[in-house]
């Protein structure tokens, strides 16, 4: 709560300075602003970055760094009988003292060493935010008088503003793109440690799925079984039928309110379409196994067709149900864009409403509608609940949707769960699976682009 409120207290100065600054540029320029090298607000913009930044960038530090200092401190304060424990014994010492400090729960035995030291701790603690509160309010103060000081008729605060700016988005760009990279080199080193186990043709190529310990000797599969093309093939049916349903659905819907529907049709019909993206992907859960697979699997009996309580079929029309916001909602914003002088254009050429849709807005709206399949695709993908709930966990080497398979993430998810040995093939597993589908993912991506290349339209 504190916390929070010298956070807010941070903002109220940083506008504050925003209009002290517009105030101070307008009375430097005697009152009027064709003597200032900026407009006002780039003045006002100026004296809150002198105020904002450099108090959130220490409140930040303060925030990453102050506790692992104060625990540092708190080691070292420790008596002998405390230290000479092995570190998973001390480890374990240390936090029952920060939690009993915070007020937390501890099991136990408490002993009046370690109450002393969760006491020195909490007063340290303490002491760190008060100091810590007093140093980043006086920062912000003594910025805004700076850069209120520093407001002259000279001055280029566009220039200086944009120089900000443009470093702040270097930077977040560069860590986004450190991100990615640091995502890639772990999913490669765990994946090199996984391969050195298993054989990397094994892992591609095999046919059968079974990450178990070998309870018997000869046992099937239970040595470990690493093959991916179950958990792909799963992947890639249980994918291919969600877009069956959400491409379809989805562009009809797309086309139908942004080239057809009246303005009140259209304010009814896309906001009711956007709530299917809202609901929580077990509710789906739900829905599938307690509604669409006992549908289909009645549906199957009556027609003489052995389907499976567990299907993919359930798995992927509902999985598609979910994503058709996604194909709908993206499609139908992409086609307003495109300018209607390219509609009245074909209109003047002769052209009926269905063949201006078709040669027209669709070619000029190409590049948007692959990227909303693609966020589908990659929605489906990387579902989990669902499949769970309605196609199980059996990886089944299969291209029948009536039968139960499970895909990538599902695996990925149970090999993770609980404790875990990453020195195991059975953990590691997991990485090269993540590996996989990330080259697979990329791979689609690349073969859209060249797609949107070949096809689109462009229009000056």
């Amino acid at each position: 709560m504190s916390l929070l409120i010298l956070a807010a207290t941070l903002l109220l100065l940083t506008l504050a300075g925003y209009y002290m600054g517009r105030g101070r540029s307008v009375a430097v320029s005697g009152g009027s602003t064709h003597r200032l090298h900026s407009r006002p607000q780039y003045y006002g913009v100026y004296v809150a970055l002198w105020c904002g930044m450099p108090s959130f960038l220490l409140l930040a530090l303060w925030l990453a760094l102050e506790p692992q200092i104060v625990e540092m401190i708190l080691v070292s304060n420790l008596p002998s009988s405390i230290l000479e424990l092995s570190e998973d014994q001390k480890a374990l010492v240390i936090n029952q003292i920060t939690r009993l400090a915070l007020g937390g729960i501890v099991g136990g035995n408490i002993t009046p060493e370690m109450e002393a030291a969760a006491r020195d701790y909490a007063t340290m603690r303490q002491t760190g935010f008060a100091a810590m509160a007093v140093l980043v309010l006086c920062i912000a103060i003594a910025g805004l008088a700076l850069g209120r000081k520093r407001i002259a008729t000279t001055l280029r605060a566009r220039n200086q503003v944009e120089t900000v700016v443009s470093a702040v988005m270097i930077v977040a760009s560069t860590i986004a793109i450190a991100t990615t990279v640091g995502i890639v080199l772990s999913l490669l080193f765990e994946a090199s440690r996984f391969f050195t186990k298993v054989p990397v043709t094994d892992f591609l190529f095999g046919l059968q799925w079974s990450p178990q310990t070998a309870l018997r000797e000869g046992q099937v599969g239970g040595s470990g079984a690493f093959g991916m093309l179950p958990l792909f093939a799963g992947t890639l049916l249980i994918t291919f039928i969600a877009m069956c349903v959400a491409v379809p659905v989805g562009l009809y819907s797309a086309i139908y309110m942004s080239e057809y529907a009246g303005p009140r049709m259209r304010a009814v019909a896309k906001p009711i379409l956007e709530v299917l993206a809202g609901i929580p992907t077990v509710v789906y859960g739900f829905f599938a196994a307690l509604t669409v697979a006992p549908f289909f699997r009645n549906t199957g009996q009556a027609l003489s067709l052995d389907v499976s309580s567990e299907s993919a079929l359930a798995a992927g029309m509902v999985i598609g149900i979910m994503s058709i916001p996604f194909v709908s909602s993206l499609s139908d914003d992409v086609m307003n864009s495109v300018p209607q002088t390219l509609r009245d254009g074909a209109y003047a050429l002769g052209a009926t409403k269905s063949e201006t849709i078709k040669q027209v807005v669709l070619p000029a709206a190409l590049p948007g509608i692959v990227g909303s399949v693609l966020l589908a695709v990659s929605r489906a993908i990387g579902e989990t609940m669902i499949v769970v709930m309605a196609a199980g966990l059996a990886a089944n080497l299969t291209a029948n949707p009536l039968e139960a398979v499970t895909t990538v993430t599902v695996q990925i998810v149970t090999l993770l769960v609980g404790d875990q040995e990453f020195d195991s093939a059975k953990t590691l597993s997991a990485f090269a699976l993540g590996l996989m589908l990330f080259v697979v993912t990329l791979t689609l991506n690349v073969i859209a682009l060249r797609v949107v290349r070949k096809y689109r339209e462009k229009y000056d």
